[in-house]
C-alpha cells in the first residue's frame, strides 16, 4: 500500500475533492506557467497533443517556483485524484517517487531512446532506482543577466566583466535616476540571485562545497559573507516596490525601460520575446560577472502519476511528444530555455538560444554544470528551504552579512 507523507490545509484538501478527473483521452496538467512567455510557450505543447486526438485539461497555478502548485498536488494527491502531470523541478520528483507515487515510463523510454540523448545530470532527477518517473522539457540556466540594451548604450555602461564593473554599473544608473536592478521580493527570486552572487563570489568548488556538500565550514566562511555582503549592495539598488513582485514584472520594467538590470533564470527570455524585442537589439543577455564558464541549471519535467499501475496511453502520448525533437526545439525557441536533449539543432535559436546551447555543452564538457541551489537541483528541498529563510531575512535587513553567514550553518544542520 503506497504512503503519503503529505502535509496540506483542510481547506486545499476539501477543494480538491471538488476537482473532476479527465476524461478518458485528456491529459490533466497541474503547472505553474502562467506568464505570457510562457504560455505562449506551453500552447505548443497542447497544439502537439490535439493534433494526436488528446485533449488537454488545464490546471495552472500561478507562482514561479512551483511552491503553490506543490501544495495544490499535496492536496489533490490526498484527496485520491492525482493530476495526469506534474511539471516538477530536481528532487520534488525524486521526494514522489519515493512515496511510490509516480508511474514507470520506462517502456515509452527505451522505445524512444532517451538514456542516449538526455544529459545524465538531467537523468539525475527523472530516474528513481533506474526507473524513469519524468519527462524532461528543457534545461534552464539560471546565471543570466538581462539588460535593457538602450538603458545601458545611453549611460555609457558595457557588458561588466567582474563583480566590480557591475557594481559601478549599478551606481552609474543610479545616478542617472533608473532604477538598477528589477527585482520581485519573493524568497526563491532571492535565492535566484544569491545563486549566481555566490558562484561568482567564491567560484565552483566553494559554490559545490557550500550548497550540494552542504559543507560547514563553506557554509560560514569569509567567501560567504562576502556573498551576502555583495547582496546588500543589490539590495541598495532596488526599488522601493520590490517586495512580492512576481518575476515576470520585474522583468517588464527591464524591457520597458524602467530599469536596468535583471538575475533571473532564461525564462525571462520569453517576456522579452513575447513583447517584441530582439536579443542584442532591444536587450542583452550574459552570465553574472564572475560565472561565464559555469552553468547552474534546474530542468522542468512532467511527472506522470500513477493512476492505476500502469502508464495511460494519453500519459504516454505526453511524454513521447515531450522529447519529441521537433517539439524540443519549438517548445524551447519559444520558453527561452535549451532543449534536454543533446541532439536537437541550434538552426532555429535567436543569440541567447544559442549561446545558452553552447554554454551547456561546454560547462557539461568541462564539470562546470552546477544544479541550482536555488531551484531545487543541489540540495533537497528541506535544505533549499531552510537556505531560502536566511537569504530572504538577510535581504530584508534582519542580518548583517556575518550573521547571515552563521545563521546559514545552523539552518542547514538543523535541515539536514
Amino acid at each position: 500500500m503506497r504512503k503519503f507523507i503529505l502535509k496540506t490545509t483542510t481547506t486545499l484538501a476539501a477543494a480538491a475533492v471538488s476537482v473532476s478527473m479527465a476524461h478518458a483521452g485528456d491529459v490533466e496538467v497541474l503547472h505553474w506557467w502562467t506568464s505570457g512567455g510562457e504560455a505562449a510557450a506551453l500552447n505548443v505543447l497542447k497544439q502537439d497533443l490535439e493534433g494526436q486526438g488528446t485533449g488537454w485539461n488545464d490546471m495552472p497555478v500561478a507562482g514561479g517556483g512551483g511552491e503553490s502548485a506543490m501544495t495544490v498536488l499535496r492536496a489533490r494527491v490526498t484527496s485520491g485524484n492525482p493530476p495526469t502531470a506534474v511539471q516538477m523541478l530536481g528532487f520534488d520528483i525524486l521526494d514522489w517517487a519515493k512515496e511510490d507515487a509516480l508511474a514507470d515510463l520506462n517502456a515509452v523510454a527505451v522505445k524512444e531512446g532517451w538514456d542516449d540523448v538526455i544529459p545524465e545530470a538531467l537523468q539525475a532527477f527523472a530516474k528513481h532506482d533506474g526507473q524513469w518517473v519524468s519527462a524532461p522539457v528543457n534545461v534552464h540556466s539560471t546565471n543570466w543577466v538581462w539588460a535593457n540594451k538602450s538603458v545601458l548604450d545611453a549611460n555609457g555602461i558595457a557588458v561588466p566583466a567582474n563583480w566590480e564593473e557591475f557594481e559601478a554599473a549599478l551606481e552609474t544608473l543610479a545616478a542617472a535616476g533608473v532604477t538598477p536592478v528589477a527585482h520581485g521580493g519573493q524568497a526563491w527570486q532571492d535565492a535566484t540571485v544569491f545563486d549566481a552572487v555566490a558562484m561568482s563570489a567564491g567560484g565552483p568548488e566553494f559554490y559545490k562545497a557550500a550548497f550540494i556538500d552542504l559543507d560547514e565550514e563553506a557554509l560560514g566562511s569569509d567567501t560567504m559573507v562576502e556573498s551576502f555582503r555583495r547582496m546588500e549592495v543589490i539590495r541598495g539598488h532596488v526599488d522601493e516596490n520590490f517586495s512580492g513582485r512576481d518575476w515576470n514584472l520585474a522583468t517588464a520594467m527591464v524591457i520597458n525601460g524602467e530599469a536596468g538590470f535583471q538575475m533571473m533564470g532564461d525564462w525571462a527570455k520569453g517576456e522579452f520575446l513575447n513583447a517584441g524585442k530582439v536579443p542584442g537589439e532591444d536587450f542583452l543577455c550574459f552570465r553574472f560577472p564572475g560565472t561565464e564558464d559555469q552553468v547552474t541549471f534546474n530542468a522542468d519535467q512532467f511527472a506522470m502519476f500513477d493512476q492505476g499501475g500502469n502508464v495511460s496511453a494519453e500519459q504516454a502520448a505526453l511524454a513521447t511528444a515531450i522529447l519529441s525533437p521537433s517539439f524540443q526545439s519549438a517548445f524551447n525557441v519559444v520558453k527561452g530555455s535549451v532543449p534536454a536533449r543533446t541532439d536537437v539543432s541550434d538552426e532555429a535559436f535567436d543569440a541567447c538560444g544559442k549561446q545558452g546551447m553552447k554554454d551547456l555543452a561546454a560547462a557539461a564538457a568541462s564539470g562546470n554544470l552546477y544544479g541550482s541551489m536555488a531551484h531545487g537541483h543541489a540540495a533537497p528541498a528541506a535544505v533549499k528551504n531552510a537556505i531560502y529563510d536566511v537569504i530572504t531575512a538577510h535581504f530584508n535587513g534582519e542580518y548583517d552579512a556575518a550573521t547571515a553567514a552563521l545563521e546559514l550553518v545552523d539552518a542547514v544542520s538543523i535541515a539536514k
